[in-house]
């Protein structure tokens, strides 16, 4: 995929987050018990930081176009769906068990930034 199609993407999940996020503060206050809007709201942090990630390796890719690169931008969007979508699912379901799929998310951001920093360090040397 092309640069301008991942800034795109970045872009629409910032659009998305900053969406849930209002959502939450103000259509689900009044819905979720507290425990539910908090991981409601932890979905929609990690969602957007992500987002902003994923625009920076957009921008990068153009740059340096390295196949790690490419991977690491895969893995953040993976780590997102994956991270964010479980714990909006748990939130607003309440199926406990969905909170287990999250922790893939969570190796997927993992291993998308250390994509990005071996990228960084292999262009030093």
């Amino acid at each position: 995929m092309k640069p301008h199609h991942w800034i795109s993407i970045a872009a629409i999940n910032m659009i998305t987050a900053v969406g849930a996020g209002a959502f939450g503060a103000h259509g689900l206050k009044s819905v979720l018990s507290a425990d539910m809007l908090a991981i409601w709201q932890t979905a929609v942090q990690y969602q957007m930081v992500h987002a902003l990630g994923l625009l920076g390796l957009s921008l990068l890719q153009a740059q340096w176009n390295e196949r790690l690169l490419r991977y690491a931008t895969w893995t953040m969007l993976s780590g997102i769906v994956i991270f964010s979508g479980s714990l909006y699912a748990l939130a607003l379901s309440g199926l406990r068990i969905l909170g287990a799929i999250t922790p893939v998310g969570g190796v997927a951001f993992l291993l998308s930034w250390a994509m990005l920093a071996r990228c960084a360090y292999r262009r030093q040397h």
